[in-house]
């Protein structure tokens, strides 16, 4: 279970990473499956096309933290990483803080995300 989890967080930094850099459009446009959507806390539901686009037109996060990591397997090619992702934009002191969960599917190319979710934390 420990390398599932190491190999699940190595994406998950990534995709921060990307949002961090401004590069997420591309990580995320190659990261998703075809059908994969993201949930938002917003209660917007995303479409890979979708997300693409708005995360080209996103401003970067300055920074991120990821705690509380749990992984739920699912089958043996799918599994859930569950955590609380904080983030800080620039020109805020307020973080996002958020429930956040990653679905991911093993294809013969890797890991791929079919399902993300995210919800506010208080």
């Amino acid at each position: 279970m420990t390398q599932l989890i190491d190999e699940l967080l190595v994406l998950e930094h990534a995709g921060w990473r990307s949002l961090c850099d401004g590069t997420g459009d591309a990580f995320y446009g190659e990261l998703m499956t075809d059908d994969a959507v993201m949930v938002l806390a917003n209660g917007m539901v995303m479409d890979r096309a979708a997300v693409t686009s708005a995360l080209g037109q996103s401003p970067p996060w300055q920074r991120y933290e990821i705690s509380d990591v749990r992984v739920i397997a699912i089958s043996g090619d799918t599994a859930a990483l569950v955590y609380t992702g904080t983030a800080w934009r620039a020109g805020t002191e307020e973080p996002f803080v958020g429930a956040m969960s990653s679905v991911y599917h093993r294809t013969g190319d890797g890991w791929l995300l079919a399902l993300y979710q995210q919800s506010p934390r208080g």
